[in-house]
């Protein structure tokens, strides 16, 4: 049996060189789930990616 392949960790933990699991290496690689992208350094799903820059550029009241 094949190994099956991991998600991407969920946030950047920003090493450097960065480590095989990093979201940002894998959205550079071509290799992120279908329905997955990276947004502020966090893994998201494609349909929350908006809701997750809504919430990042809210200004304090």
């Amino acid at each position: 049996m094949g190994k099956s392949a991991k998600l991407p960790k969920k946030k950047c933990c920003q090493d450097k060189p960065r480590c095989g699991r990093c979201p940002l290496r894998a959205l550079a690689e071509g290799t992120l789930p279908p329905g997955y992208t990276v947004k502020k350094r966090h893994l998201v799903k494609v349909g929350k990616a908006d809701a997750v820059l809504a919430k990042s550029n809210r200004k304090a009241a």
